[in-house]
């Protein structure tokens, strides 16, 4: 193995962290808006979100550590590669990649969590619309009631 196998890593993993900063941030970004929400009106789909955001952020932690554990180890293996340590450089870069695997094992878990947010807010939706359409149409008999006496 040469020093340019674990080189070959290093744009990879910085655009994993780049796109994992992004997820954090956007998870920040629902956070806020549902503190909003929840001071205006008290939901119980605000509570499943609130769980589904804790487990979210646990996930994007540690998505995080092992993909910058990753990174490091890369470093270490170019850099162990670079005083010809062979070995040393050939195992530091399986336990990257090892690293790697764990962090898009995480991110994979994260996603899975992320979907099932948005079912639980689409069904609020739906939900909400049922309930408005029921609650026009009894306006509505209410109305052709009056208008019948």
């Amino acid at each position: 193995m040469t020093l340019t196998t674990p080189a070959l890593l290093f744009p990879a993993i910085s655009l994993l962290l780049l796109a994992y900063t992004n997820r954090f941030l956007t998870l920040a970004q629902l956070i806020r808006k549902l503190a909003d929400e929840e001071r205006d009106a008290h939901h119980e789909v605000a509570m499943r979100q609130i769980l589904l955001l804790r487990q979210r952020i646990t996930l994007t932690k540690r998505m995080q550590m092992a993909g910058v554990l990753s990174f490091l180890l890369c470093t270490l293996s170019m850099f162990a590669l670079f005083l010809s340590l062979k070995l040393l450089g050939m195992l530091l870069f399986g336990v990257s990649l090892i690293s790697l695997s764990v962090s898009l094992v995480f991110s994979l878990w994260e996603v899975k969590i992320s979907t099932n947010a948005l079912n639980v807010q689409l069904q609020d939706i739906e939900n909400w619309s049922r309930d408005r359409a029921a609650g026009k149409a009894v306006d509505e008999e209410e109305e052709e009631g009056m208008h019948g006496l």
